[in-house]
């Protein structure tokens, strides 16, 4: 990924959605060839001339200042994650060649926490929202991961290239957005990561809506939230959401799942943790396993070319 050209796009995406009115200043002329604010408009909105504000939206504008950055976040209202990718964008870190990381693995004692956690669903997302542990409950609520092949075990692959996805989630455009939100914000932090690169490429040949969300620039860190799953055999869960960073962990986020007391989730959890607890164990694929026939897999892609 071109950090300039990702930092030029993220910019004029901002800039589109801000009316030179709601800055109160006077439109002159006839009709804009662009929506939004034009560069000059935003430069004087921040206090700054047209020519810097032009370097810096080309990536051409050295040691910028972050009182410059926090002006123009300003002018365009950019959130809190909006304000992070944009510094790393514009006040890049040096970086070593680009190098394909070595397999990403969940340390015994995450797992064994990951374990422990009979009532609540819980995995851990690693680099590229790669799921490297879950727990029995997290496999029967969202995907059988152990009987899915290691690349298959990505969010943005099971939202985007599995048509399930959209009747296990309800509100699948809303999960659509978060997981390129945060694939978004994540290939700011990591702009020279191969196979990130890779993934997007696989995306964007193969679902037209993954394209359309990616065009937006849209990012967003993983937090906390609500989100809705329609199981086939216990019906509706409503889960809150929780991400938490285990220590010692940059690049692994864990995410649990809990559901509000006395709701019809609660009991539909417990129904699914009786049937899990009844079923085939859902572990960890052993390392010496044989792959899996994916067609069998709920979560399978029906692409071809994937197979």
């Amino acid at each position: 990924m071109d950090r300039r050209e990702e930092l030029t796009e993220f910019l004029k995406s901002r800039r589109a959605r801000v009316q030179p009115e709601d800055l109160g200043l006077k439109v002159f002329g006839g009709r804009r060839r662009v929506p939004g604010l034009r560069r000059e408009e935003l430069a004087q909105a921040a206090g700054v001339s047209a020519d810097y504000y032009i370097r810096l939206e080309q990536g051409r504008a050295d040691n910028v200042s972050q009182e410059i950055l926090d002006a123009v976040a300003g002018v365009l209202s950019l959130s809190a994650d909006e304000r992070e990718h944009l510094a790393r964008l514009a006040k890049p870190v040096r970086r070593t060649a680009k190098r394909r990381t070595p397999v990403e693995r969940i340390r015994p004692g995450l797992q064994r926490l990951l374990d422990s956690m009979d009532d609540v669903p819980a995995f851990v997302l690693g680099r590229r929202m790669d799921v490297i542990g879950w727990n029995r409950l997290a496999a029967a609520l969202i995907a059988d991961f152990g009987n899915l092949e290691p690349k298959q075990r990505n969010i943005p692959r099971l939202v985007f290239l599995d048509p399930a996805t959209r009747d296990f989630y309800p509100d699948w455009e809303a999960v659509a957005e978060e997981t390129v939100g945060y694939l978004r914000m994540y290939a700011g932090r990591y702009p020279d990561d191969p196979e990130l690169a890779e993934l997007i490429g696989e995306l964007s040949i193969h679902s037209p809506e993954f394209r359309q969300h990616w065009a937006r620039h849209d990012v967003k860190d993983k937090t906390f939230g609500t989100k809705t799953q329609l199981h086939q055999v216990v019906g509706e869960i409503t889960v809150r959401y929780e991400t938490l960073q285990p220590p010692g962990e940059p690049d692994q986020l864990m995410v649990t799942y809990t559901v509000e007391p006395g709701s019809t989730s609660e009991e539909n959890l417990r129904l699914l943790a009786s049937w899990a607890a009844s079923d085939e164990p859902a572990d960890r694929e052993p390392a010496d396993r044989e792959p899996v026939d994916r067609e069998k897999s709920r979560f399978a892609a029906e692409d071809p070319e994937l197979r």
